[in-house]
C-alpha cells in the first residue's frame, strides 16, 4: 500500500515541476522564443484561438519573432492580437510575414523578473511540501488501521523525504537557471 502512496507522491511532484516549467517559460527574459506567444489567442472565423493554430511563429534571431499566418487575411488579425496582448510587443507587418521585435529588457524590470521567478519557486516548493504532508498522513493513517507496521512508516516516510529533497532541489536549480537567464544582458 505504501508504494502506491509513495508512487502518486512521485507523480504529484512531477505535475508540480512540470507546471513550474509551463510558469517559467512564459516569463520573457528579452531572447526570442516561439513560445513567448503561445497564449495569444486571435480571433479566427468567429472564435478565439491560439495563434499558434492561425500561423507558424519562428525565432529569427535572439531578439525577433517572425510569424507567418496560414491564411493572408489574417495579418491584420495577427498583428492586432500581438498589440493588444500584455506583452508590450510593438510587431510590424512585412507583406504576409509579421516581425515582432522584442525590446531589451531594463535593470529594474529584470530585478522585477526576479520577484515573481522567485515566487513561483516559492509555489512549487509548497506544493512539494504539501504532498509530501499528504503522503506522511496517509502513511499514518495506514498504521492506525494496522495495514502497515510502524518500522515500514518510517521507512516510507524517510522515502518520501528524499524524494521531497530531490524534487526541491529540482526547484532550486530551474530557479537558479532562470535568474541567471534573466541578469544576462
Amino acid at each position: 500500500m505504501s508504494d502506491a502512496t509513495l508512487k502518486d507522491a512521485r507523480e504529484r511532484m512531477d505535475k508540480s515541476l512540470e507546471a513550474l516549467r509551463n510558469e517559467l517559460s512564459k516569463i520573457r527574459t528579452g531572447r526570442a522564443h516561439p513560445t513567448l506567444l503561445e497564449h495569444v489567442h486571435v480571433e479566427y472565423y468567429g472564435m478565439d484561438v491560439p495563434i499558434n493554430q492561425v500561423a507558424n511563429i519562428n525565432a529569427e534571431d535572439a531578439r525577433t519573432l517572425s510569424v507567418v499566418p496560414y491564411e493572408k487575411d489574417m495579418v491584420g488579425k495577427i498583428e492586432k492580437a500581438i498589440m493588444t496582448s500584455d506583452l508590450g510587443l510593438n510587431p510590424a507587418s512585412m507583406g504576409t510575414t509579421i516581425r515582432v521585435p522584442l525590446p531589451a529588457l531594463t535593470e529594474e524590470r529584470r530585478r522585477d523578473l526576479v520577484k515573481v521567478v522567485r515566487a513561483e519557486a516559492e509555489h512549487a516548493r509548497v506544493a512539494v511540501r504539501n504532498i509530501r504532508r499528504d503522503a506522511n498522513n496517509a502513511f499514518k493513517q495506514l498504521v492506525k488501521d494496522k495495514e502497515m507496521s510502524e518500522d515500514d512508516e518510517h521507512k516510507a516516510q524517510d522515502q518520501i523525504q528524499k524524494l521531497t529533497d530531490d524534487h526541491i532541489t529540482k526547484v532550486d536549480a530551474m530557479l537558479a537557471d532562470k535568474e541567471a537567464e534573466l541578469m544576462e544582458v
